[in-house]
């Protein structure tokens, strides 16, 4: 018997027991079932595949005898280091890394002056409402020094000199604001 046979007697067979609107219902059914599984895709694969566990030999030591190691955390440097590596970052022409190590050395200089006390994952929005709540005054020379990181790492704009120069600024200000010095005046 040839395929084309088989297939025209089966679809006979199937005819006369299931009516043609049923089965074109169930077809658009999972057609549309199909569909629906194809756009949402990502959403219903889980993250992460469950993994089978080997069973260790021997006796596991207790847990209260293993030692908690906390994490490492990053050397507290001061702010003339990071203002250091923002001069030399900045004569290579690497202005974007240049404006991130200005900005880590005003929130040094905020962390030293006791303004706020950064926390890990703290965004710039959140450091620059932290600050002004504390000093008022704190807050244009940070949020504009802010605003210009965001765009260039956020953002992701092209960095350029004049970046760097209105960080400078910017720091120069708050480091105005933090110690209580005047600020200059024009030259006479």
């Amino acid at each position: 018997m040839s395929f084309s046979r088989w297939w025209t007697e089966t679809t006979a067979a199937l005819g006369d027991r299931v009516p043609l609107p049923l089965v074109a219902l169930l077809l658009v059914l999972a057609a549309v079932l199909v569909a629906a599984g194809w756009y949402t895709f990502p959403s219903w694969v889980p993250r992460r595949l469950p993994r089978l566990r080997r069973r260790r030999r021997g006796p596991s030591p207790p847990a209260a005898t293993q030692p908690v190691v906390p994490a490492p955390r990053e050397p507290e440097l001061p702010a003339a280091a990071y203002v250091c590596l923002a001069d030399r970052l900045a004569a290579e022409g690497r202005y974007a890394e240049a404006v991130r190590e200005r900005l880590r050395a005003m929130v040094r200089e905020l962390a030293a002056h006791r303004v706020v006390q950064p926390q890990p994952g703290m965004t710039v929005v959140e450091l620059v409402r932290a600050a002004t709540d504390t000093s008022p005054r704190i807050g244009p020379p940070l949020g504009a020094a802010g605003a210009i990181f965001s765009e260039l790492w956020y953002g992701q704009r092209p960095a350029s000199a004049e970046h760097d120069h209105r960080m400078r600024e910017h720091a120069a200000e708050l480091d105005r604001v933090l110690t209580g010095r005047p600020e200059d005046g024009p030259p006479a």
